[in-house]
């Protein structure tokens, strides 16, 4: 999610104006950087997450049983229902999947 992707606004004299992404959308939202990251992580292994259950070619059903929720659960989680999902219940089903999760701090 770092990558700087340019954003175009359009003026009241239809003037066009590139504004360069920071590299997190929720930064340029306006969220504060610390809850900006993990907004960013959240979704991030929430696609992670979504992509290896398709990749297993796993119902919803069989999704629920192992990682231990309901159905509903797993559909909240494949239509990216972000706010309904911890970081901490991501990481959790990333080890049920068998996939750890592992946060690397980068340098500053």
């Amino acid at each position: 999610m770092n990558r700087k992707v340019p954003t175009v606004r359009k003026h009241a004299q239809d003037e066009t104006k590139i504004t360069h992404s920071s590299g997190n959308v929720f930064v340029d939202l306006g969220f504060d950087h610390a809850e900006a990251q993990v907004l960013a992580l959240r979704a991030d292994l929430m696609v992670q997450l979504e992509q290896t259950i398709k990749a297993r070619k796993m119902t919803q059903v069989a999704a629920s049983k192992v990682l231990g929720v309901s159905q509903g659960r797993v559909s909240d989680l494949a239509r990216g229902k972000v706010e309904k999902f911890s970081l901490d219940m991501l990481v959790t089903f990333a080890a049920r999947l068998g996939k750890p999760a592992k946060v690397v701090l980068s340098k500053a």
